[in-house]
């Protein structure tokens, strides 16, 4: 790998002129999106084609324990080798000398893409779409909230203090006043990613107090999920340089909206390079309508990747900007399943379901997943829903115990996503989520211990 920086992406080559190359993070998302690896020196790197990690990473919970996922073979943590994908070299520019971070797939010894690694997962499901000549294309949404440190995890989450010395207000959506609140931390989410080289849409403030959102323009779906990836981290080392943690839990705080990763989809000809979901003269397309019901009819299936945590489940609360339920509408934010006002050439469906918890590589996968099963099976979705969709009632779990039901039955949805990479998750995620239950939380303690 001696002329390795020959092929750096060019904003990679810009962080790096002038400059030595210090050292080099060889990192791969894991299952619930953090990123594991090692760190080594630039010199070791250029002489090393692959390094190995345990397949034990893949097996995890959220707290550290694992799954009893390792299959016939037993819990012997073998090596996998993981390879890097210089595309992804992208700059740390957080840390004190000059470092790259460079995202690894991960292969067995026989040189075959490991199923349950996430970057996989996605790439799998992107390529099914190009086997019938179509190519996906998504946009991630990314909300999040900056909220004051919480070193006692007994005590309540609460916003950050702004510049003017009171916490964040809520219910301010698309205020410039409360942006400017953390013009600090934004200001080095837009040097950060300058330095990676990100494009950012757009910055919002949203309805939560200290809740910001930032658009991501569409591409690739697996360049999208390494951006969503990268600036997760790069989100979160903004915040703690200003005295404040950015969160991306579903609903860190009570009583106010959560944060969710919404997903816009449209998929294009492969040859023609057209929107497949309009026709020539503009007009919706059997295939816009297949996507929607693919959707409708597989999501409860996926909604355990799209939304992982028991806390995930409290963000699908009536009227507070995130769907109970996946029927679908044009310019509708009260339904699951939207259609953005736009031309024929950009017309997309909009995932309202995904949480901004979920790994942005399953969760897309998930997602791309539904509306392939859609295209592929040509069914016709419900009716368009008009008004308010609040008031209906909701058609997806409410907990995570009946989503991962749910999806450990949902074998036409494990063949798209890899039947090997289904039984892991289900696994891990049974684990955590039973864990979860030994936990006495304080509002049991308040309303039951001397009342019943």
């Amino acid at each position: 790998m001696s002329d390795w920086l020959d092929e750096l992406p060019p904003a990679a080559r810009t962080y790096l002129e002038g400059r030595r190359l210090d050292e080099v993070e060889c990192i791969i998302p894991d299952i619930p999106g953090i990123a594991r690896g090692k760190a080594v020196p630039a010199t070791k790197f250029a002489r090393q084609e692959y390094f190995h990690l345990p397949d034990s990473i893949f097996y995890q919970t959220i707290t550290g324990e694992w799954g009893d996922a390792a299959g016939v073979d037993g819990f012997i943590e073998k090596d996998m080798i993981l390879r890097p994908d210089i595309s992804t070299a992208t700059a740390a520019p957080w840390t004190g000398d000059w470092t790259l971070q460079v995202i690894h797939d991960a292969y067995d010894r026989d040189g075959n893409a490991v199923g349950y690694s996430p970057r996989n997962v996605l790439k799998r499901v992107v390529e099914l779409y190009r086997a019938q000549g179509w190519e996906p294309v998504v946009a991630p949404e990314m909300e999040f909230f900056l909220v004051a440190r919480n070193l006692d995890p007994a005590h309540e989450i609460k916003p950050m203090m702004g510049r003017s010395g009171r916490p964040a207000a809520a219910r301010q959506a698309y205020s410039m006043t409360a942006v400017d609140e953390f013009g600090p931390v934004i200001d080095d989410i837009y040097d950060f990613a300058e330095a990676q080289g990100f494009e950012i849409d757009g910055i919002t403030q949203e309805g939560g107090a200290g809740q910001l959102e930032i658009n991501l323009i569409h591409g690739d779906p697996v360049r999208l999920a390494d951006e969503v990836f990268y600036f997760k981290r790069l989100i979160r080392e903004a915040a703690l340089r200003h005295d404040c943690y950015a969160t991306f839990m579903a609903k860190p705080i009570a009583n106010e909206p959560g944060s969710a990763m919404h997903i816009h989809h449209s998929v294009l000809d492969a040859t023609t390079g057209k929107n497949i979901f309009s026709d020539p003269e503009g007009g919706e397309t059997e295939a816009f309508y297949h996507f929607i019901a693919g959707m409708q009819n597989h999501m409860p299936d996926a909604l355990a990747v799209l939304a992982p945590y028991v806390n995930s489940y409290r963000r699908y609360v009536k009227d507070h900007a995130a769907p109970i339920n996946l029927e679908w509408g044009r310019d509708n934010r009260t339904t699951g399943i939207r259609v953005p006002l736009s031309g024929p050439a950009s017309r997309r469906v909009e995932n309202r379901l995904a949480g901004m918890d979920c790994n942005p590589y399953l969760g897309i996968a998930a997602s791309l997943a539904c509306g392939y099963l859609g295209l592929m099976e040509q069914k016709d979705p419900k009716p368009e829903f008009k008004g308010d969709a609040y008031d209906g009632d909701g058609d997806i779990p409410q907990v995570l115990g009946s989503a991962l039901d749910l999806f450990e039955e949902a074998t036409t949805l494990h063949e798209v996503l890899g039947p090997e990479f289904a039984r892991v998750y289900a696994i891990v995620k049974r684990a955590e989520y039973e864990e979860f239950l030994h936990v006495i939380s304080p509002w049991e303690r308040e309303h039951l211990l001397m009342n019943v």
